[in-house]
């Protein structure tokens, strides 16, 4: 079995974070995998950010995890997110989508693991709710 690249954006990360979120263990069985080698966890900073302005305490906590890498915001990500900004996405999410899209690291892209996938459509990601 291929190792899977994985986006968490800020609502899947407030899932691990909150361990009476109902979807905390579906998320938490991603991280599970992760630390057993058979995919990588990437956490986009941005969007952390935003979710930590409505969940307090949570991109300390993700940045603790040892099996999740924290995606840095940088200037390709930048301008990605004032394109996607003007297209009129939150803050919480160009930083996901940009994290998700095919790159030259990435040709195909990652998975985006979500608890919102519709916020998504026509993006060019491929969003995954946890329960699916």
């Amino acid at each position: 079995m291929a190792a899977i690249a994985v986006v968490l954006d800020h609502t899947a990360a407030t899932a691990l974070h909150d361990p009476k979120d109902p979807f905390n263990e579906a998320v938490a069985a991603f991280y599970v995998q992760a630390s057993g080698g058979l995919g990588t966890l990437y956490a986009p900073v941005l969007s952390l950010t935003a979710g930590d302005t409505e969940r307090p305490g949570l991109l300390a906590y993700i940045h603790g995890l040892r099996f999740i890498e924290l995606e840095p915001f940088d200037t390709a990500a930048a301008l990605a997110a004032t394109e996607l900004l003007r297209a009129g996405h939150s803050w919480a999410a160009v930083h996901a989508i940009h994290a998700a899209r095919p790159s030259a690291d990435f040709p195909s892209g990652r998975f985006l693991l979500t608890l919102t996938p519709e916020a998504y459509e026509n993006t060019g990601v491929q969003p995954v709710h946890p329960d699916q």
